[in-house]
């Protein structure tokens, strides 16, 4: 099979929930990052023969396959297909595991994988709708009988609730498995604001991201989320909403955010011939599960798992993005892998920059492809928890 390389990377700025980006349709925003990822590559748009979006609120304005319409939003040409697909805070970097395969396989010459998220205009769990009466069934309320059967009586799971399970229930769960303590969580978040911010006055973003205009005119240049005011104390101001005496507070969790971001894949040969230049090689890509429950534990076997199929040593890996949907994940992660602490989100991570859940993957690794081509480091390794206890993990290796 041949290899799959990404030859193009881009992303929008992250927004904050009811920020700049709020203003813009997420087909829109997603059109403005493929047009971007077009100019900036030289990709003809006419050659891709394939467009993977994720998306996991797939309902009111990211509903009938967002990824469609992005194309179409995009001016591209009606003949580029285009799918959209949830598997949650992973999809966008599941779709880039799609692509590598079409393309290695000899499927496609070239495919596009990236998402978005809007979650100002369409809020995370907007697609479950119960019955508001008690006699019309809504579109009704996912997992059925047998699974809330399977996990009755599981500490963590809410059998009876709407969405039983609860990924900040799992987070404490983390917290307490690892005796990860509220100080450590406040400061690991502490942390990710100051490598944001340090990141953002050294211009270590500007490379990667595309401005997005405004319907009003204006230009949104630069991520919202990363707060420069925050400090240890007032973190430790803040409830802790998921358990009455838990350590997981609003100020250790991601943000809810606005964004999209888009990769171009292709094979080295087909880049060769058609004039891109690759950016780096999609060494490994891996998916794995572990508990629903605890349902953010996952990227730890997932990372043992692609590091036995690439034939590496996590100390190889010159840096790591752990998505950092909760403070607990990377941490427990650092303490299972034993991988360097200094290698980890160097330009920090979810809690100050945002999640913008259908589009973290391919924003991800838009930042770990910069920051590896700005410090020159080979091997890099993403790896995002997701819904339901999974994790995807891939390597990648500059050239």
């Amino acid at each position: 099979m041949a290899d799959a390389v990404i030859v193009g990377a881009v992303r929008s700025p992250v927004g904050r929930r009811g920020g700049a980006l709020a203003t813009v349709h997420p087909v829109d925003l997603s059109a403005r990052v493929l047009t971007a990822l077009a100019e900036r590559t030289g990709l003809d748009p006419a050659q891709v023969d394939d467009v993977i979006w994720g998306c996991v609120s797939q309902v009111g304005e990211q509903a009938w396959n967002v990824g469609r319409n992005a194309v179409l939003a995009a001016g591209w040409p009606e003949s580029v297909p285009g799918t959209t697909l949830d598997r949650q805070c992973g999809s966008s970097q599941q779709a880039l595991h799609f692509a590598a395969a079409a393309v290695a396989s000899g499927q496609a010459d070239l495919v596009v994988a990236g998402g978005v998220e809007s979650m100002t205009r369409v809020p995370m769990g907007s697609s479950i709708q119960p019955s508001a009466s008690g006699t019309s069934p809504g579109t009704g309320l996912p997992y059925g009988g047998q699974v809330r059967d399977r996990y009755r009586g599981t500490p963590g799971f809410a059998a009876d609730d709407p969405v039983p399970f609860n990924q900040g229930v799992g987070a404490e769960l983390i917290a307490a498995r690892w005796g990860l303590t509220r100080r450590q969580l406040d400061e690991y978040a502490l942390a990710s604001h100051e490598k944001a911010a340090a990141a953002q006055d050294a211009g270590a973003f500007e490379a990667e991201i595309v401005p997005v205009v405004l319907p009003d005119g204006a230009k949104v240049v630069a991520d919202e989320g990363i707060r420069r005011d925050t400090s240890l104390d007032r973190l430790a101001g803040l409830k802790t909403p998921f358990r009455a005496d838990g350590v997981v507070t609003a100020g250790s969790a991601s943000q809810i955010s606005d964004g999209a971001a888009a990769l171009a894949v292709t094979t080295p040969e087909w880049a060769r011939r058609n004039g891109l230049r690759p950016l780096a090689r999609i060494h490994t890509a891996v998916v794995a599960a572990d508990d629903p429950v605890l349902m953010l534990t996952a990227p730890i076997p997932a990372t043992a798992k692609a590091l036995r199929r690439a034939g590496l040593g996590i100390e190889e890996i010159g840096v790591y993005e752990v998505n950092e949907a909760f403070a607990p994940v990377p941490l427990a992660w650092l303490a299972e892998t034993e991988a360097d602490p200094a290698r980890l989100n160097p330009r920090g991570g979810a809690i100050a920059l945002g999640h913008p859940l259908g589009g973290s993957g391919a924003r991800i690794m838009t930042t770990m492809l910069q920051q590896m081509r700005d410090s020159g480091v080979r091997y890099g390794l993403q790896t995002m928890c997701e819904g339901g206890g999974m994790a995807n993990v891939t390597i990648v290796e500059l050239l």
